[in-house]
Formats: structure tokens, sequence, C-alpha cells
């Protein structure tokens, strides 16, 4: 069982600490392909391509070792680093990367690389495009924030009694929820922790 105290948080990575979309969209691009309709979560949308290629496409990525050097999003690395020295908090992250252990090491390598050694107590890799109803299980009813930027999964935390908070991007602008806030910059998230 997990450590789980008033001083965890629990995240996604991809589009909440980690921009993905820029690490993924370049690789795309050096392939040959281009943004269709850019600012879609589908990424069979974006590039209008079939889903299952498109999925492919994904898991290829997420396994290779662009993984690995991805830069953060926004502002996460200062906030994130606040709320661990200045205020004592850790992160568990939760996220949908791929089974492959050598993905996982990679996405660690890169968390670490980003946000220093201590502020992540734990990384759980699931699978490319996994839900994360069974993940976040063992937090149910504990409060804790979770940071999230796709609807389905703040939805999921908020029914196991956490405390969602959705990181807004193109593909969920239009997401509006009257208990799960949306947040553009992680100065917002610091300023709800309550630190």
């Amino acid at each position: 069982m997990y450590n789980i105290s008033d001083k965890v948080i629990l995240v996604d990575c991809d589009g909440v600490l980690i921009d993905w979309e820029y690490g993924f969209h370049r690789w795309m691009n050096s392939r040959g392909y281009q943004a269709q309709h850019p600012g879609q979560y589908e990424i069979s949308k974006t590039y209008s391509i079939d889903k299952k290629v498109a999925k492919e496409l994904v898991r290829s990525f997420n396994e290779s070792a662009h993984i690995g050097y991805l830069p953060s999003l926004r502002d996460s690395i200062k906030y994130v680093k606040k709320l661990h020295e200045e205020h004592g908090y850790v992160f568990h992250c939760i996220t949908s990367l791929s089974k492959d252990p050598y993905a996982g090491k990679s996405r660690e390598k890169n968390l670490h690389a980003l946000f220093g050694k201590t502020p992540f107590e734990l990384i759980v890799c699931l699978d490319c495009g996994a839900d994360k109803d069974e993940a976040l299980l063992p937090y149910k009813d504990t409060g804790c924030f979770w940071i999230e930027d796709k609807p389905e999964n703040a939805i999921v935390g908020e029914r196991l009694g956490l405390q969602p908070i959705l990181v807004q991007h193109e593909y969920n602008k239009e997401f509006n929820h009257p208990s799960i806030p949306k947040v553009y910059f992680w100065k917002e998230i610091y300023q709800m922790v309550g630190v």
C-alpha cells in the first residue's frame, strides 16, 4: 500500500507536468505527417489518419528514446519545486505511457532531469491510453488533489473522493463541471492547494 498523507498530490504526466504534444508533433513532422486539425485530443483526428494507425504511432513514440527528453509544461517546474521544497509536498505520478519497462525508465529520467529526484515519491506507468480508475483506487476518499488534463480521468477522481483540477488545453477547453476547476498555469494550482 502507498504512503498516503495530506502532503501527497496526485498528478498525471503528459499535458500536466510535461509538454507531450510538443514532442509528439515534432516527431510526427519528422516522419512526414502534418497536423490537419490541431488542438484535438484524438491523434487520429489531428492528423486525419486511421484510429488504429494513430494508436500505433502514439505507442511507438511513447516507447522511443524521445520520451526521455520532453520539455516541461508551462510553469510546472517552478511550482512543483515550490510545493515540494518549501511546503513538503510529494507527488505520485500516474501516467498512461506504456508497460514497456524501458519507456518507464525514460519517463522517470525525464521527470528527474526536469524537476529533481525528490518530488516524485512514486511514478506509476500504465499501458498506453489506459484508464486510471484502478490506479486511483488506493487513494479512494483521501481527498488528495488530482491534477489531470483528460476530463474523463478528472471525473473518475471526483467519483473516488479526490479533489480533481483540470489543466486546460485546446482539446478540453469546452469541458465545464461545477466541482472540477480548470486552470491554465501551475501557479493557480499552487494557490488552490492553499499553501
